[in-house]
């Protein structure tokens, strides 16, 4: 793997992450949005679509050896050993409502581990963006990019809890999940729900010091992993494990890492 490579597909994800993003914001807020339902009850827009599919256009024309993996429009398979993963709008319930909160999110893989990341917040134009061994940046209102890190929060009762759905606690992980999060919400000063990779997004500049979701797809997690360590936190699963695989995620600061996994070990296998 060359970390030239690496560093001009994080580049390119930067621009393409910030240019699919703002056709987003053509429908953001629409009294006419239509809204479609997916096999799996999710709902779906144009904009969703419309944002995977200039992604899909631009990492072709410049990558075409890569692999691209996207929510809308599945696998394209590559030769370079190169994957690029995609979810153009993460956070679609919290964009057809008018929330600002969502975001694009464009990921860098190599050999199934993720490289490099960008979360875009294109309706309060913020961003983060890292790769491996590059640290973590953070680009406010077309600003220049600036080094993030975590807090320093080391104590549960001082800390931000996030997560995307406390109902997806108890309905994936029911009886254990629903003690999880009371547990945490409990200990933690303040329990939000801003979340989505925009929680991930606080995690990694230090405004938040906890975000955990139960369920997770590839596209949800991949960019957000080199992005919460490279700012200098912990991206694990449930059981402790730095994966993006396992269909579930959760990010803290360094400080509070062992803390968080306890009490979701304790908590999420009570026998």
């Amino acid at each position: 793997m060359d970390p030239e490579n690496t560093t001009k597909r994080l580049e390119f994800a930067v621009e393409i992450a910030r240019l699919a993003g703002q056709t987003t914001l053509e429908h953001f807020r629409s009294p006419n949005l239509a809204v479609e339902r997916k096999r799996d009850g999710s709902p779906v827009t144009l904009a969703d679509q419309g944002a995977e599919k200039l992604l899909r256009s631009q990492i072709s024309s410049q990558f075409p050896a890569d692999a691209i993996l996207g929510e809308e429009f599945g696998e394209t398979e590559g030769t370079s050993g190169y994957q690029w993963i995609l979810d153009p709008i993460d956070g679609t319930k919290a964009f057809i409502c008018g929330v600002p909160l969502y975001t694009t999110l464009v990921a860098v893989m190599h050999n199934n581990e993720p490289l490099a990341g960008v979360i875009y917040a294109p309706a309060v134009d913020e961003m983060v963006y890292a790769a491996k061994g590059n640290g973590c940046w953070q680009v406010v209102s077309g600003g220049s990019p600036e080094r993030c890190r975590v807090s320093q929060v080391a104590s549960l009762d001082e800390a931000v809890f996030l997560t995307t759905s406390v109902r997806s606690f108890a309905e994936d992980r029911t009886p254990e999940g629903s003690a999880v999060f009371d547990a945490l919400a409990a200990s933690c000063r303040v329990t939000r729900t801003w979340g989505d990779a925009f929680g991930y997004l606080l995690v990694a500049t230090g405004r938040a010091e906890i975000m955990i979701d139960a369920v997770m797809n590839l596209w949800d997690a991949a960019a957000l992993q080199p992005i919460i360590q490279e700012a200098g936190g912990k991206f694990f699963d449930w059981q402790g494990k730095p994966s993006v695989h396992n269909g579930e995620a959760i990010a803290t600061n360094s400080a509070l890492a062992e803390a968080v996994l306890n009490v979701v070990k304790k908590r999420g296998n009570p026998s």
